[in-house]
């Protein structure tokens, strides 16, 4: 008797899904991202009342590096090996991590709403894409500069639904743009030196200086006072956990996949993703003027994220 060398028909049957699976596992990325980082900012308004800006972003980091740093060494990640690839990675930890979110929450501690912070936040992808473009070499193509003007006014639009942008002092404004040249420059750095890194074991080290920067603001400012409540354990554990280590990972394996100004272009989503957020968790009103903003937002990224030929 024989044996048949022919695979079984469920295998055969199953092998023209694997295309189909790659472009799903390609595009849930990008949505998986958008959540998990429109939950930061509603993790975050739940904590700022009940602790200080630089004290929450210590508890936020340092539970970060220490769930990673565990992770990295019972899964024996690799780690830079040079002292330049260790000032690389601690570089982009004081960029996108200390100076972006220290700029925001003082930014909002002296005064700025929500709506001006995603709207300052918000201007991220036409930064980065020009700065991709001079520094990175990276080409700006046409639909992507028609996406990006679409996305400005996306954000706008939300911004302008919540009433934003009265009564803010300059220092305020310019204290949140600090924060937006962080994340700026944090990415195309990481993007430039760091696109090898070990997510694991780099992300550590990140999170481990971004720590330290916090603290040293932390403890002059603020005495390290915490007022613990429920809901401030609930954030400091999402903002750690998943904001922190699922939010971030996922940017860089997005842009170690794509050029950073296509990455950057989800950030238009954000305001319109956090206000329904808002909406549905925090009963925060929604207008129609806001949904209208989300919908061009959401059509500016599908320009953004064109290919040229």
């Amino acid at each position: 008797m024989t044996t048949s060398t022919h695979c079984p028909p469920t295998f055969a049957s199953a092998a023209p899904l694997a295309p189909w699976l790659q472009k799903f596992a390609g595009a849930s990325l990008p949505l998986t991202f958008i959540l998990l980082w429109s939950s930061g900012y509603v993790a975050g308004k739940l904590a700022l009342p009940h602790v200080g800006p630089f004290t929450l972003l210590v508890l936020r980091f340092g539970l970060a590096a220490l769930v990673l740093g565990l992770v990295s060494w019972l899964s024996r990640a690799p780690w830079p090996n040079t002292a330049r690839a260790w000032g690389h990675l601690a570089v982009v930890g004081l960029l996108m991590q200390a100076l972006h979110f220290s700029g925001v929450y003082y930014g909002m501690r002296l005064g700025v709403s929500a709506g001006v912070a995603g709207l300052l936040i918000g201007m991220m992808p036409l930064a980065t894409a020009l700065g991709g473009h001079f520094l990175l070499g990276e080409r700006v193509g046409r639909w992507q500069m028609l996406g990006l003007a679409g996305g400005v006014l996306g954000v706008a639009l939300v911004v302008a639904s919540k009433g934003a942008g009265s009564g803010v002092s300059l220092l305020a404004v310019a204290v949140t743009l600090l924060g937006l040249l962080g994340l700026v420059a944090g990415t195309l750095y990481q993007k430039r030196f760091c696109a090898g890194m070990d997510l694991r074991s780099g992300a550590f080290v990140q999170m481990a200086v971004a720590t330290l920067a916090a603290a040293a603001l932390a403890g002059p400012a603020e005495g390290f006072t915490v007022h613990w409540h429920g809901e401030l354990l609930f954030a400091m554990l999402w903002l750690g956990l998943v904001n922190s280590i699922g939010a971030f990972s996922l940017l860089f394996v997005m842009v170690r996949r794509g050029q950073a100004g296509q990455v950057a272009s989800l950030f238009y989503l954000i305001p319109g993703v956090s206000a329904l957020m808002g909406f549905a968790l925090l009963g925060e009103r929604l207008s129609l003027l806001a949904v209208a903003g989300f919908a061009v937002s959401a059509i500016a990224v599908l320009a953004c994220v064109r290919k040229t030929a």
